[in-house]
């Protein structure tokens, strides 16, 4: 069976036909050696990256942007995700602030991508309104 694929690892984006038969793995299509690669890491280990927001406990700053610093194998996000979903940020984490140190042992971390919230929360110390829970 022939799969069909866009490469991604280029600004080609070469249409690629993958075809996987008694083990060997066959690409065309592909304007680059890069278009293999991808192709067959697509089909035997696929990995992505992960971009979302985590909840902090000021209602001004709502939300603030995380992002695991390397790709995880695919069939992992959802476990990723379900970990970051009951977290509530109650300190003052800036753009490049290790949330969570090697989330599930997959050798990624999840770091903030924002000083939005270490701002906010200098700015009410700098007003006096210290740091309250809102």
């Amino acid at each position: 069976m022939i799969k069909e694929m866009i490469c991604i690892t280029c600004p080609n984006g070469c249409a690629l036909q993958v075809e996987e038969k008694d083990g060997a793995i066959t690409v065309t299509g592909n304007k680059c050696p890069r278009g293999v690669a991808f192709a067959t890491a697509e089909l035997t280990h696929p990995m992505r990256t992960i971009c979302s927001t985590v909840r902090t406990i000021y209602k001004e700053v709502p939300v603030i942007p995380v992002r695991v610093t390397t790709e995880i194998p695919k069939q992992r996000i959802f476990d990723v995700m379900r970990v970051l979903d009951p977290i509530r940020v109650d300190q003052p984490l800036g753009r490049g602030d290790v949330l969570i140190a090697d989330v599930l042992g997959l050798g990624a971390d999840v770091i903030v991508t924002s000083n939005v919230l270490k701002e906010y929360l200098a700015d009410r110390i700098l007003k006096g309104e210290g740091k309250h829970e809102q």
